[in-house]
């Protein structure tokens, strides 16, 4: 990187011994002043490309610094969440493509842009010879859900000015692996849907932790149809943590919260087969694994 320093400009006056006194007439004539130099534009400071270090997988995600001069970026036209000094996350959902592309534009028009590779994953899929369950749901039951996913909608469209995400995250808790994320059924080739985060089962009534600094978005009062008693945690950069069938919350909306500190009670509300903690990870709406996150338990 250059800077450029306008030079200092110095007026040299000659010294006069007494006996060399210049008459008034024969004065040389002063010099006109001269106007300061503007500043000029300091450079802005970072590297020439993308830097960037993570987990280039289906459902991974990678931090990094944006090139020098960056005004906006995105991946995959997705935008990207600039931190002051250049740095961001950003992530895969479980069913992106093979390649994605960063791309930064410059305050001086200019695009740069990366291409990265991203590593498929071997997806754990379970093939039922069965139809699925028939039946359908109430109106009922649609209308409160309606009313379930809007707040849930809502809670994670909110961007907070907290820097959980460039933490190295930790288990909120730890106990038997009861299911991973990506998991997935298919009933006579028709797809369910796939387990969206990871299942751990220390045990009904165990307390759960923050991953990472963070703020409460979503403490539900009552427990809604599907997660029970949900909790949301905004890490910032895009990321949320979601935590479901809790037997209680430690915490409320609006809270901030802090790495380590407890913030609910493992239990078995809503629609589950038994008590466990349901962690899910998202950013900007795609799912991740919360395992690509963490150290080995």
């Amino acid at each position: 990187m250059r800077r450029f320093t306008v030079a200092t400009l110095s007026i040299l006056l000659a010294a006069c011994s007494a006996g060399d006194v210049v008459p008034r007439a024969q004065s040389a004539p002063s010099q006109p002043a001269v106007a300061p130099r503007p500043a000029p534009t300091p450079t802005p400071t970072g590297p020439a490309t993308f830097v960037v270090d993570g987990q280039l997988t289906q459902g991974g995600f990678i931090r990094g610094q944006v090139p020098g001069g960056t005004r906006s970026a995105t991946l995959d036209e997705q935008p990207l969440a600039i931190a002051p000094d250049g740095r961001f996350l950003a992530a895969f959902d479980r069913d992106a493509g093979l390649v994605a592309t960063l791309v930064a534009r410059l305050a001086d028009g200019r695009e740069i842009r990366r291409e990265l590779a991203v590593a498929p994953r071997a997806w754990q899929i379970e093939r039922i010879n069965a139809a699925r369950r028939p039946g359908g749901t109430t109106e009922a039951f649609l209308a409160r859900r309606r009313s379930e996913l809007a707040r849930i909608a809502a809670a994670r469209a909110i961007d907070s000015d907290v820097a959980g995400w460039r933490q190295s995250f930790q288990w909120p808790v730890k106990g038997r692996i009861s299911g991973r994320f990506g998991a997935q059924r298919i009933y006579r080739g028709e797809p369910g849907a796939y387990h969206s985060g990871l299942d751990i089962a220390p045990g009904a009534g165990a307390p759960y932790v923050a991953p990472a600094d963070g703020v409460v978005v979503l403490a539900t009062e009552e427990p809604f149809s599907l997660e029970g008693y949900l909790l949301i945690i905004d890490h910032g950069g895009g990321l949320n943590s979601a935590f479901l069938h809790s037997s209680r919350l430690a915490v409320t909306e609006g809270e901030r919260v802090r790495q380590g500190q407890t913030i609910g009670y493992v239990g078995a509300s809503g629609r589950t087969t038994g008590p466990h903690l349901h962690w899910s990870l998202e950013w900007q709406g795609a799912r991740l694994d919360p395992l690509l996150f963490l150290p080995p338990m």
